[in-house]
């Protein structure tokens, strides 16, 4: 049974930063793509960053680009989010994924993603 568990998230002001940690079982975590989406009330998940399974390759939605930082550790099965110059836009719930596919092309959709974890709120106080 595949398990992501989020955490890390919280109330933080504006220009603050927070790390959010994604610790994952029931899966070869070392060959799975794994990426960070994030949804506000009323509106549709939204890509945020992916990870390839070596970390060798990263990639980033332009709104947090420069400011988000994702890595992981496969010794520790655990993906983060370092979170810097955090905005209000930036308030929403965030989800860890896991995907098993290396077509790096679509890994932008959450249709590509086969695990989800239950997600932590981050919000962003002006």
């Amino acid at each position: 049974q595949v398990q992501l568990v989020e955490s890390g998230g919280g109330l933080v002001q504006a220009g603050g930063s927070l790390r959010l940690t994604c610790a994952a079982s029931g899966l070869p975590f070392s060959s799975a793509t794994m990426g960070w989406f994030r949804q506000a009330p009323g509106k549709e998940r939204e890509f945020v960053a992916r990870i390839s399974w070596s970390g060798s390759s990263t990639q980033y939605a332009d709104s947090v680009k420069g400011r988000f930082t994702i890595s992981r550790d496969n010794a520790a099965n655990t993906v983060y989010l370092q979170m810097n110059s955090l905005k209000p836009e930036d308030t929403a719930v965030y989800l860890c994924a896991a995907s098993g596919r290396r077509n790096y092309a679509l890994s932008v959709s959450a249709s590509w993603y086969d695990n989800w974890g239950q997600g932590t709120q981050v919000t962003v106080s002006s």
